[in-house]
């Protein structure tokens, strides 16, 4: 969802899907394509994993981002939220972070979606990224360590000290990647701040629900009195 707002937003596909190729990972295919959800347009992006993917480590992971040809500040942040992952799946898991094996995380999708996300976000040359509080579902999930409370373990442990608020909705509206990605990306949590709105970009997401089943980013710049204006972002 994070990956298709940015693209709705503004952020050119074929230089996201460069930025991807960069990665020099094989066995999956992108779709990127307009859909609707409850009367309303977002883009949504699809990645097709074709056969299996191996559990990649923390390690494995840091080899195929330092070894790309992505800027180094995109190195950077994007390590930054595997390490953040890392450090949270390990302290759930009993076990130090190198010693890790990601399972949806390690996936070569989950690794296109916080790269791309990451990529996407410089990109707009943004001067900050500010997060709205965060929601939380209920219920219960399934993944590969088996059937986890909703929301995840570590989802919540990556959202402490980040503003959540709880829903009546039975399905899971924050994943460990799209915490990780928020709480590594975004300067701040908060309420939309006085701002002029400049852009608007709808993310799709694959969950059928009562509700519209997007992710909304503004682009724009902040009003302050007496530090002028900031462009930011607003997730």
């Amino acid at each position: 969802m994070i990956l298709g707002a940015l693209l709705d937003v503004g952020v050119d596909e074929k230089w996201l899907l460069g930025q991807i190729g960069f990665l020099g990972v094989s066995g999956f295919s992108v779709r990127v394509r307009r859909v609707e959800s409850h009367h309303l347009w977002g883009t949504d992006v699809l990645v097709s994993v074709e056969g299996d993917q191996p559990h990649r480590s923390l390690a494995d992971i840091r080899r195929i981002v330092e070894g790309s040809r992505l800027s180094s500040a995109v190195k950077a942040k994007s390590m930054a939220v595997f390490s953040r992952l890392a450090e949270v799946e390990g302290k759930i898991h009993g076990v130090s972070p190198d010693k890790v094996h990601f399972h949806e995380v390690g996936a070569v999708d989950s690794i296109i979606d916080v790269v791309g996300s990451v990529a996407g976000l410089s990109a707009l040359d943004v001067d900050a990224v500010l997060c709205s509080p965060l929601p939380l579902g209920h219920g219960f999930v399934r993944c590969a360590h088996g059937v986890l409370p909703v929301p995840a373990p570590a989802t919540v442990e990556l959202l402490k000290g980040a503003p959540v608020y709880q829903t009546a909705r039975e399905q899971e509206l924050v994943t460990p990647t799209g915490a990780a990605i928020m709480v590594s990306c975004a300067q701040s949590f908060g309420p939309v701040p006085p701002m002029r709105i400049e852009k608007v970009g709808y993310g799709a997401g694959k969950t059928k629900s009562e509700y519209p089943s997007l992710l909304r980013v503004f682009i724009g710049e902040l009003e302050e009195k007496k530090k002028g204006r900031t462009k930011a972002a607003k997730d």
